[in-house]
């Protein structure tokens, strides 16, 4: 089965994507807000639906490796929806990597 998470972020907050405990991460974002994450196992899949409540703007720890070399531009309009989808590449000592790719503004 899959499970979901669920955050609501602020402004200065940073969203913390537990890969262990879940599939599908669901943050609710309003001003700054940076994502990063913790756990996983390599070869594992997972999304992250980020709705903006309000005008905001979302960042990326350097564990999300996009294919253009740098992370997408979000829309930053209320009510904008971004889907992150990524495969967790590698764990451990050598540092976390997240192959993720990005499908932006649904709203």
């Amino acid at each position: 089965t899959i499970s979901t998470a669920a955050q609501v972020k602020t402004n200065g907050q940073t969203a913390l994507l537990n890969l262990a405990s879940a599939q599908d991460h669901k943050i609710t974002c309003t001003g700054t807000v940076t994502l990063s994450c913790t756990g996983g196992s390599e070869g594992d899949s997972h999304t992250v639906r980020i709705i903006n409540s309000g005008i905001s703007t979302v960042g990326f720890s350097t564990y999300f490796l996009f294919p253009s070399g740098s992370a997408p531009s979000l829309p930053t309009a209320s009510g904008s929806i971004s889907l992150i989808s990524f495969t967790v590449n590698r764990v451990g000592a050598a540092g976390t990597q997240l192959l993720a790719g990005a499908s932006l503004n649904f709203s």
